[in-house]
C-alpha cells in the first residue's frame, strides 16, 4: 500500500518538532504564568529586546540592512543605534516607558530609531507614514511621544505639535556623528513591559494603538528561529545550529506593519540574515533588479503586489536565488495561488499563506506548501505556541466544522490598546483570549476564514473601516448622510466606494468630495468610486444603514 504523502509529511514534521521542542531541546516549551494565565512559552528565551540587539553585534561585518544604494553591517547598525540612543537619552531625556514616535517611509534609519528606543526601555511608536496631517496630529496627541523621528516628507506634515522633531536626513546623521563611540545603553525591563505601539484601524473611526510587549516580540523572534530550524532539518542541515543565516529577505511592506517589522526585520537581526529594503513607490522592474542584484532568497508580499508581478515579463531577470515566497496581510484565492505557481514555478514547493493581525503580533496560523496544494483555501494550522478556538456570539467553543469567531491565545498577543481600556476589554477576555472579530472554521485542525470583520474593506493589504471615512464625508456641508462600502477591484482586491446623499437644495461633485476627503485622511482611504444621490439610504428599524442593500 502506498503511503499518503501528506500524512508522511505531517509525521516527519511532528518528529522533528518533538526533538526541537521536547525536554532538553533547543526550543523546549514549558508552562509559565503570562499576565495571570498559564501558557506554553520557550524555556531558553531572551528576556529583553536589548539582549537580542547586543548579541547581534557578534555578526560583525555581515549585511543587516541593504537598499539599492546603501548597505549597513551589523557592526555599523549597532554603533549607530548606540550613538542615537545616547543622544536621545542625554539631549532629549528619553527614558524607560517614554514613547519615541517614528514617522517615515522604509529606510534603514527607521530600524535604527526602533532599536535605539529599545536600549532605553522606551516604547517605539510606528505611525502610519500614509496618514494625512490630521491623522498624524491625532496619533501624536494619543501616544504623547517625548520625541518624533521622521523623514523630511513627513516632517513637513508635523507643525505646532509641541514635540521635539528629528529628521532622518539631517538630524540623525548629525547626532550619530556627535555621539559616535557611545556604549550601547542597557535598561532593565520586564518581559511584559511595552516595547512597541502599532496602529490599526478602529471601528469607532479612530485608529487604535496595539501595544506589543518585549515578551510578544521576543516570542515572534523565537517563532522565526524555530521555523528556520525546521527548514534546516528538511534540507539536511543541523536544526540546532546557531550559525548566522545566509537568507536574504526582501522587505516591501511598510515598517509600521507587523508583516515587515515584527516578522522580518526583527527576527533577521537575531539570526544574522540580511534585510533588503525596497524604497519608494512600487515598481516591478526596480524591485526585480534589486532581487537579482542582492540575490534575495525570501519574499513575503501582499497579493496586490504579487498580482502586479504576475502581469510582468519576468524572463529578463535572474530570479534563481528566490527559494521562499509567502503571501501576507490579505486573503488570496486558490485560483490566485495557482496563477502564481504557474508564473513562478519554484513556488509550487515554496508558497505559504498565513492568517494574523496586528493584535496577534505575528501569524495565528500558517499553511505550508503541501497543505495549500492538498487543501485549497486553508490558512493552515496554528503556529507554535498559539491556541485557536472557534466561538459563538456567547463565547462558547464550537466543534470542528462549525463556523464562528476566530479566537486565539498565545504569548504573542498584544497587551491591549494604548489608552483605550474599553476597546481592550472588548478584544481580549479576562483569560487572555484575543477575539479577532474575523469568522472562520476549524477543519481537522486547519483554519479556514469565512468572513472578515464586519464592514471591513481590505484595499491592497490595508485595513479600512468605513465609519472613519463616513465621518469625514459627513463633515462636508452638502452631505446629509453617506455609506462607504468595499467594491471588488481586480488589482487591489477591494476599492473604497461611497454612496453620498446630498442635502436638499445643495450640490457637490465627485471631484469636490474627493479633494475634501484627501485633505483629511490618507490617500488609500479616499473613495475611488462614487454615487451621489438624493435618495435616502436603506435603514433598519433601529436606524442603522443596511449595507447589503446599498448599491453603487
Amino acid at each position: 500500500m502506498t503511503a499518503d504523502p501528506q500524512q508522511a509529511a505531517q509525521q516527519h514534521i511532528a518528529k522533528v518538532m518533538g526533538g526541537l521542542m521536547g525536554p532538553g531541546g533547543r526550543f523546549e516549551q514549558q508552562i509559565e504564568d503570562v499576565l495571570g494565565v498559564p501558557m506554553p512559552v520557550m524555556r531558553n528565551r531572551d528576556r529583553s529586546l536589548g539582549e537580542v540587539l547586543a548579541a547581534s553585534l557578534g555578526y560583525g561585518d555581515r549585511d543587516y540592512l541593504v537598499t539599492a544604494g546603501r548597505r549597513m553591517s551589523y557592526a555599523e547598525h549597532g554603533a549607530a543605534v548606540a550613538a542615537l540612543a545616547a543622544a536621545l537619552r542625554d539631549k532629549y531625556g528619553v527614558g524607560k516607558g517614554d514613547r519615541v514616535g517614528i514617522l517615515a517611509a522604509n529606510v534603514p534609519e527607521w530600524l535604527v530609531a526602533f532599536w535605539a528606543a529599545q536600549t532605553l526601555g522606551a516604547v517605539a511608536v510606528g505611525y502610519n507614514a500614509w496618514w494625512a496631517p490630521r491623522e498624524i496630529e491625532y496619533g501624536i496627541g494619543h501616544t504623547r511621544p517625548t520625541v518624533v523621528i521622521a523623514d523630511a516628507k513627513r516632517a513637513a506634515r508635523i507643525e505646532g505639535q509641541g514635540v521635539p522633531l528629528l529628521t532622518m536626513e539631517e538630524d540623525l546623521p548629525r547626532l550619530i556623528a556627535e555621539f559616535a563611540g557611545a556604549d550601547l545603553p542597557t535598561t532593565d525591563v520586564d518581559e511584559d513591559d511595552p516595547a512597541l505601539i502599532l496602529y490599526t484601524s478602529g471601528t469607532s473611526g479612530r485608529p487604535k494603538g496595539a501595544v506589543q510587549s518585549h515578551r510578544s516580540l521576543l516570542a515572534v523572534i523565537d517563532y522565526h528561529r524555530h521555523s528556520d530550524a525546521l527548514l534546516a532539518a528538511f534540507i539536511g542541515g543541523d536544526p540546532n545550529s546557531t550559525a548566522p543565516s545566509d537568507l536574504r529577505y526582501l522587505l516591501t511592506a511598510p515598517l509600521f506593519h507587523t508583516a515587515s517589522l515584527n516578522n522580518l526585520a526583527l527576527p533577521r537581526l537575531a539570526t544574522g540574515g540580511a534585510v533588503v529594503i525596497y524604497e519608494g513607490a512600487f515598481d516591478v522592474d526596480r524591485m526585480l533588479q534589486l532581487v537579482e542584484k542582492e540575490k534575495v532568497t525570501n519574499w513575503a508580499a501582499v497579493p496586490t503586489l504579487v498580482g502586479r508581478l504576475m502581469e510582468h515579463d519576468l524572463t529578463q531577470y535572474d530570479l534563481s536565488s528566490l527559494t521562499s515566497f509567502a503571501l501576507a496581510s490579505a486573503p488570496s484565492s486558490p485560483e490566485f495561488q495557482q496563477r502564481l505557481r504557474e508564473k513562478l514555478p519554484f513556488t509550487r514547493n515554496a508558497l505559504v499563506d498565513s492568517y494574523g493581525l496586528t493584535e496577534s503580533s505575528t501569524a495565528i496560523s500558517v499553511a505550508t506548501p503541501p497543505e495549500l496544494a492538498a487543501f485549497p483555501g486553508t490558512l493552515g494550522r496554528p503556529i507554535v505556541g498559539v491556541q485557536v478556538e472557534i466561538r459563538d456570539p456567547f463565547g462558547q467553543v464550537l466543534a470542528d466544522g462549525e463556523e464562528g469567531e476566530i479566537c486565539a491565545r498565545s504569548p504573542y498577543v498584544m497587551l491591549g490598546y494604548w489608552d483605550n481600556p474599553a476597546a481592550t476589554a472588548g478584544a481580549i477576555t479576562a483569560d487572555r483570549w484575543l477575539r479577532t472579530g474575523d469568522y472562520g472554521v476549524l477543519e481537522d485542525g486547519r483554519l479556514r476564514m469565512v468572513g472578515r470583520r464586519s464592514d471591513l474593506i481590505l484595499r491592497g493589504g490595508e485595513n479600512i473601516y468605513p465609519i472613519e471615512v463616513e465621518q469625514v464625508l459627513d463633515e462636508h456641508p452638502a452631505v446629509a448622510e453617506c455609506a462607504v462600502i468595499g467594491a471588488p477591484h481586480e488589482d487591489l482586491g477591494e476599492e473604497v466606494a461611497a454612496v453620498v446623499v446630498l442635502r436638499p437644495g445643495m450640490a457637490a461633485t465627485e471631484e469636490e468630495l474627493r479633494e475634501f476627503a484627501a485633505e483629511r485622511i490618507a490617500y488609500f482611504k479616499v473613495p475611488s468610486r462614487w454615487r451621489i444621490t438624493t435618495d435616502p439610504l436603506p435603514r433598519n428599524a433601529t436606524g442603522k444603514a443596511i449595507r447589503n442593500q446599498i448599491t453603487l
